[in-house]
Parts: C-alpha cells; sequence; structure tokens
C-alpha cells in the first residue's frame, strides 16, 4: 500500500495518537481500484475481522473472535463494469480491513497477490494491452490518501493528503480506455 502514515516520535506522542485510534477519531482516506464494480455506489461493510481460519497470513470476516470493523466506500469511477476506483474511509482500522471487506462484497483489489489468486479481467472486447498491464499490476492497487488527526503536542486538528502514485494514476489511465 502506497500513502501516507503517521509516526509518533515519542512515547507521549504515541499514547495520544493510540487514544485517537481506539476512539475512531482519526480520519483516513484510501482510493482502491478493484474488479468489478459494487452494485451499491455508495454503503458502509461492517463485519468482524480476525485471522482467517485456514490461512494463517490472510484475515478474514470472522463470525467470532474478531474485531468491530466497518468501512465506508463511494465509487469514484467505473470502468465499463470491469473495474472500479473506491474511494473508502475507515471508521476503524484493522489489519487488512480494506482488501477483506471489498473481498467480501467479490471485489479484490486489482493486484493483490495474497487474497487474489486466479481473478483476471478477461473480456473479449478488451485489449490485450489493457488486460496485461491490469492482470500484472505490479502491487495491490491501494493508496493511503489523506490523513486527520489531532496533534499530540500542539491539540491544533491537522491533515494530510498525497497524490495517487504514477503506477496507480497509470492503471486508471490504461481502464479509462476500456
Amino acid at each position: 500500500t502506497s500513502g501516507i502514515l503517521v509516526v509518533a516520535k515519542n512515547d507521549s506522542a504515541h499514547k495520544f495518537l493510540s487514544e485517537q485510534f481506539a476512539e475512531h477519531s482519526i480520519e483516513r482516506t484510501y482510493y482502491a481500484v478493484c474488479f468489478g464494480v459494487p452494485n451499491s455506489m455508495k454503503g458502509s461493510i461492517e463485519g468482524d475481522i480476525g485471522r482467517s481460519p485456514y490461512d494463517r497470513k490472510k484475515m478474514a470476516i470472522v463470525a467470532k473472535g474478531g474485531k468491530k470493523a466497518v468501512t465506508h466506500y463511494q465509487v469514484m469511477e467505473n470502468f465499463a463494469n470491469v473495474a472500479s476506483l473506491i474511494k473508502c474511509n475507515l471508521e476503524t482500522g484493522r489489519t487488512h480491513q480494506i482488501r477483506v471487506h471489498l473481498s467480501s462484497l467479490g471485489h479484490n483489489l486489482l493486484g493483490d497477490k495474497l487474497y487474489v489468486k486466479s481473478k483476471k479481467i478477461t473480456a473479449k472486447n478488451i485489449s490485450d494491452e489493457i488486460k496485461n498491464f491490469a492482470n500484472n499490476f505490479s502491487r495491490q492497487a491501494l493508496h493511503a490518501k489523506s490523513l486527520g488527526f489531532v496533534h499530540p503536542k500542539t491539540k491544533e486538528k491537522m491533515f494530510f493528503e498525497v497524490d495517487i502514485p504514477e503506477d496507480i494514476q497509470q492503471l486508471i489511465s490504461i481502464l479509462r480506455k476500456i
């Protein structure tokens, strides 16, 4: 995952930031490029996340033993129903949360080698150039776009945003050609 993150420089800053994460008051926005398009253009995905009972490397929505997880999403762009650009705002922040929640809707991230084994864009009306680029994207197409929190020392509301990196911008440009 590319993008922005926050790092505490000392124990008191870490404690203050950890409290904001626990209270779910930190604002986090991610952009994801996924296979297909969700049925609803906007919504929330809720499901407790815990370790997958089938693969220790993966997380999964679990019936018991997981932690509450909520992802709010909005489809920003539909690439001919083959793929979509989705904005995700996290209410909670669990390991692999976006990957697990979007997978639960059947919309895995392009380039995700852990959660996607054989899913490919195969439509006959799409050029080989587009299929090859999208199907061989070198990493999960997920970007941490923005982060907002209260500064541990000044108590000032801080907000940071970074551009979508060139590789994901190139993926989006190619998908727009469908």
